[in-house]
């Protein structure tokens, strides 16, 4: 499932994303008509991708949107939107919002936009899978960054080329031993790999 977050004072409006996202089997809606509402829920269990209106009344969304990403700067922010403009949405590209949606939009240009952020962000995927898919990419990237093939990964290792070329493909992930091993023939702390990742 892919917890999604409505920030709107459009009360219709709320309503009618709650009705649309919930058909869909994949997605878990809740829905706020104040920011401090959803900051509260944020701090308790954080969204996967949250939908924020730009013009609610005596908030801002540029502020909203600031508050969210400073607090939690890996987030998925979608701005929507009854009043587009260019400059409005060149502003919220700028502060870090993966889209810029305009009021009325098709379900189609929703469920597509949408579907861009799950890819983009790897959301609804088991945290095993999101960690043999980045500790693969990250050792990939040591190994390209230091001109090694994977028989020289291998080599200083002790580990089979096939070995490493599955675990930089993300299709396994490497036993304790294996990671200690790759992290000595890099000559990096397991922590440091891990971080990198941010995992």
């Amino acid at each position: 499932m892919v917890e999604i977050a409505v920030l709107d004072d459009d009360n219709d409006f709320r309503g009618y994303m709650e009705d649309v996202l919930a058909e869909d089997q994949q997605y878990a809606v809740k829905v706020y008509a104040h920011p401090e509402d959803l900051f509260l829920a944020a701090e308790q269990r954080l969204p996967d991708i949250v939908l924020l209106d730009m013009k609610m009344g005596d908030f801002l969304g540029e502020q909203v949107l600031d508050q969210l990403l400073a607090r939690w700067p890996k987030l998925c922010v979608i701005i929507v939107t009854g009043y587009p403009s260019l400059d409005d949405m060149r502003t919220a590209l700028k502060r870090k919002a993966f889209d810029y949606l305009a009021k009325p939009f098709s379900l189609a240009k929703l469920r597509a936009t949408l579907g861009n952020a799950i890819e983009t962000f790897g959301l609804g995927r088991a945290a095993q899978d999101r960690l043999r898919e980045r500790l693969g990419h990250r050792i990939k990237l040591l190994r390209v960054e230091r001109d090694w093939s994977l028989k020289d990964v291998a080599a200083a290792t002790k580990l089979s080329v096939s070995q490493i070329s599955s675990i930089e493909r993300g299709a396994h992930l490497p036993s304790l031993e294996s990671f200690l091993a790759i992290c000595k023939a890099f000559d990096r702390k397991p922590s440091e790999i891990l971080a990198a990742i941010e995992f």
